[in-house]
């Protein structure tokens, strides 16, 4: 297979035990086989970190970093990208999988696009496996798009470092992905989304991403810290621009998968 440069996987881990173990079998299973996995565990207090370390006694391309007090995951994913070789950078939590064929399929995309970013859909299942239902992703974002909402599925993001540099997460506890990719586009405008779903997010009761009321202040912040509007514009753009698109999206992931 021809190498079209190596990816640098950027994955944070805090208590994955129960679904790291088929996070990394899904990344060593990819049918693209340069890459490298560079997880970064946020002060875990169960056995992730011994699950981890089984599996680079395997395969060296698997490096471990661990952080000295709990953190966040943006700071987990930059302490990745801050280790990262490669010229792709993508991201997977530690309970989500991609399918076999991903790093293949998306780099040729990217490669045919000439783009600096691009994603695609995903599937979603529970903490038991089951598939849940699908995600369709658009077939383009620009810059406006994402300032209304982050229409790009973290878990099948990939940028290319050698058009943008490294770039780095925001300094958020939470909505720091959404953050990264308005920094990209501010700089770089557009991002090509593949319709085909390849990776599969997992919905789990204990997620952060789950409690939407406690995000709407982060929301504020990316508004305020990343594209420096005044608290007064930001949350007039979340009420009047941001919440109508999140709902109008919400709505159209339920009709597809009802």
């Amino acid at each position: 297979m021809e190498n079209l440069g190596l990816v640098s996987i950027i994955t944070p881990s805090y208590n994955s035990a129960p679904f790291i173990a088929e996070t990394i079998e899904s990344i060593i299973n990819q049918s693209y086989p340069y890459w490298e996995l560079l997880i970064t565990d946020d002060c875990s207090s169960d056995n992730t970190i011994e699950i981890i370390q089984e599996f680079i006694k395997k395969d060296s391309r698997i490096k471990l970093f661990q952080l000295n007090q709990n953190s966040g995951a943006g700071i987990c994913r930059n302490k990745s990208i801050e280790n990262a070789q490669g010229r792709f950078i993508a991201f997977c939590d530690s309970d989500d999988c991609w399918m076999p064929k991903k790093l293949e399929k998306q780099l040729a995309f990217m490669i045919e696009k000439n783009c600096v970013l691009s994603y695609t859909s995903y599937m979603t299942c529970d903490e038991n496996s089951k598939i849940q239902g699908i995600v369709i992703c658009n077939k383009k974002i620009t810059y406006t798009d994402m300032k209304h909402d982050d229409g790009i599925g973290c878990l099948t993001a990939i940028y290319d470092s050698q058009k943008t540099g490294k770039i780095y997460l925001p300094h958020l506890r939470k909505r720091q992905d959404w953050g990264l990719w308005l920094k990209i586009l501010r700089e770089h405008k557009v991002s090509y989304g593949m319709k085909e779903p390849l990776a599969i997010y997992r919905l789990r009761k204990s997620s952060i991403s789950r409690n939407k009321l406690s995000l709407i202040k982060y929301n504020i912040r990316v508004y305020h810290e990343i594209l420096h509007f005044s608290y007064i514009k930001a949350y007039l753009y979340f009420f009047i621009i941001f919440l109508p698109s999140f709902f109008y999206k919400k709505a159209k992931i339920r009709i597809i998968n009802s």
